[in-house]
């Protein structure tokens, strides 16, 4: 198998499990629709998908790379879709809001910024470091409600599907980013294993009962 077949099937199997791992997202507010409450699970891995996406989203576009568009395109709706919930059941509306105030915000300005910028390789430079940076951001947004789990010694409050979705995402794009040589993509998926890996390890010093069972039961 040549690298570049190599590197169509990991594209193709990498937007899947991406596809799938944004779709986790619908098991939180599954949860939430019933319990009629956000409780205290915290709405800015949803918000800072929202940015993380549209930004990926016009990346692709610079790059003319179609399975970043096809995947963050369907990022972007999901997600959206989600902060909507998290503003009907939230009892901190106002805190929801203001997170999604801040992040549409971002997106203006680098998206101005960008129009601005006439050099292609500038743009290309420049929306990178920032997908890098709120690729991150996005990974590491769960470590909001860290300091919640410390307290109460449980991990309730964490989106375990997202987490593992989001560990075994970043594996695949990591290579899929070094097939392309785009240290854009290499960066932050190589964070977002380590930041993920970190997060899942708290189930197993603070399982609650449900997350027991799910890891006695998930294959995902």
């Amino acid at each position: 198998m040549n690298e570049e077949s190599l590197k169509n099937i990991l594209a193709t199997t990498a937007s899947i499990c991406t596809i799938l791992q944004f779709l986790s997202g619908t098991l939180t507010c599954q949860k939430i629709v019933k319990n009629k409450s956000t409780g205290d699970i915290s709405s800015f891995p949803f918000v800072s998908g929202c940015l993380s996406t549209s930004l990926w989203l016009r990346y692709g576009f610079l790059i003319q790379d179609t399975s970043l568009i096809l995947v963050n395109t369907i990022g972007v709706s999901l997600f959206f879709s989600y902060v909507l919930v998290f503003c009907l059941y939230s009892i901190k509306k106002i805190n929801v809001f203001r997170q999604f105030l801040f992040c549409f915000l971002v997106l203006v300005v680098v998206l101005m910024r960008l129009h601005r910028t006439e050099d292609s390789e500038s743009a290309h430079h420049f929306l990178g470091r920032i997908c890098v940076m709120v690729t991150v951001l996005f990974f590491a947004a769960p470590f909001a409600s860290l300091l919640h789990v410390f307290r109460v010694k449980n991990t309730e409050s964490l989106p375990y599907h997202l987490i593992v979705a989001t560990f075994i995402v970043s594996l695949q794009w990591l290579i899929y980013g070094l097939l392309l040589q785009d240290s854009f993509i290499q960066i932050p998926n190589f964070l977002g294993c380590i930041l993920s890996g970190f997060q899942l390890s708290l189930f197993l010093i603070y399982p609650s009962n449900g997350h027991s069972k799910l890891h006695l039961t998930s294959n995902v």
